[in-house]
């Protein structure tokens, strides 16, 4: 569930530029489509039966569709459909061509293989599925209107020479899938951190520049939560880094527990983490950094028969009546986590104790009565 809520800008985004790409493979084919027909047409000798008039007609209105469904709407987001009209658009025109040139003993009938193979790469096995469904409906009648007999000899060889074109489905289809798997699994680790399984500091920044941008746009409150593991070292030096690893996996698993599913958690580095905490106001976040605290506090793991326990430093910041500019807000409650540590850790500090401590500590010495504060010596 919250996997699913933080990556799904990044989903979107990352969808987008795939479908973008699959748009300019798909219209390259769709022009070597084009170019392959006028080739065929303009060879002498070739059986044409249609008028020069229609299928230039025809030529001209499926260039029109490519140019217009292609380069008109370039800055629209793209849509699966869209590419599944393409195709469907596609097999229109290559049946038409082979009823002009000859039928199911076209030369050109395996043009349909370009459509099996854009649609293999681009668009999902069941749409493939059904495409291969209307190639075959046209593929049959095309059979039909070049004389075949309804027996069963004639029926068999036609399901023969179809068998090529599912083969080609099946294996452009399952060669797509592992791509596809390969790339899913290598944005997996690309984005996630392979320890704890908590989001990266590389995906978490795009998260964390939308949850800004929402912030401002509607005046909400937004916190960010540092959190540092206040003896990683020690049980590093003393029990060893495997130790040290699962005292890390631990703090990651308590953060997760403590927090909303709607916040985003990230392994910023080494043994520092921050939580993103959209709609929550200073006072709520600072509640529930000290549950925070006092949950990693209370928990213990067991390494090699030894119950290691730690503690972590939490600095905060919130916008915007902590801190005015929200995309300060990482820096700011680096700040606080820097002071919670100096100050003698297992602590929770917000941004706006330590703009008070400053203020405090940069105010001017108030004079004593019947005295004056203490200045530079007068010039003689």
């Amino acid at each position: 569930m919250r996997s699913q809520e933080r990556d799904s800008s990044l989903d979107l985004n990352i969808e987008q530029i795939e479908l973008k790409g699959f748009s300019r493979s798909l219209t390259e084919i769709e022009f070597l489509l084009l170019i392959l027909v006028i080739l065929y047409i303009i060879v002498p000798g070739t059986t044409v039966t249609a008028e020069p008039f229609w299928m230039t007609i025809s030529m001209l209105a499926y260039a029109v569709f490519i140019l217009g469904f292609n380069y008109m709407n370039l800055n629209t987001p793209q849509y699966a459909w869209k590419l599944a009209v393409e195709t469907w658009v596609m097999i229109l025109f290559i049946t038409f061509i082979l009823w002009n040139t000859g039928n199911i003993d076209s030369p050109l009938l395996n043009l349909y293989l370009l459509v099996i193979i854009a649609s293999s790469i681009t668009l999902s096995k069941s749409i493939t599925i059904l495409e291969i469904i209307l190639i075959f409906i046209f593929y049959f009648y095309l059979a039909v209107r070049n004389g075949m007999a309804f027996d069963l000899v004639e029926i068999t060889e036609l399901l023969v020479y179809f068998s090529p074109f599912v083969l080609v489905a099946y294996i452009s289809t399952m060669l797509a899938s592992d791509v596809h798997y390969g790339k899913m699994m290598f944005k997996a680790l690309s984005e996630t951190d392979e320890m704890t399984n908590l989001l990266n500091k590389r995906s978490f920044i795009p998260m964390f520049n939308k949850a800004a941008e929402v912030a401002m746009k509607y005046n909400q409150p937004l916190s960010v939560m540092m959190i540092d593991a206040d003896n990683l070292k020690e049980v590093n030096d003393k029990f060893g880094h495997k130790a040290g690893d699962k005292l890390i996996v631990s703090i990651a698993t308590t953060i997760e527990d403590c927090l909303r599913t709607s916040d985003v958690i990230c392994r910023y580095g080494g043994d520092e983490f921050v939580a993103l905490l959209p709609q929550l106001p200073s006072s709520r976040a600072l509640e529930t950094g000290e549950r925070l605290r006092s949950a990693v506090e209370n928990t213990s793991f067991d390494a090699d028969g030894h119950a290691i326990k730690t503690t972590v430093s939490i600095g905060i910041a919130t916008y915007p009546n902590e801190v005015g500019n929200v995309y300060d807000l990482l820096e700011k409650a680096d700040e606080a986590l820097y002071e919670c540590k100096r100050s003698g850790r297992n602590n929770v500090v917000t941004h706006a104790s330590v703009a008070s401590q400053t203020t405090i500590e940069h105010s001017p010495e108030p004079a004593k009565p019947g005295g004056h504060r203490k200045t530079d010596p007068p010039a003689v």
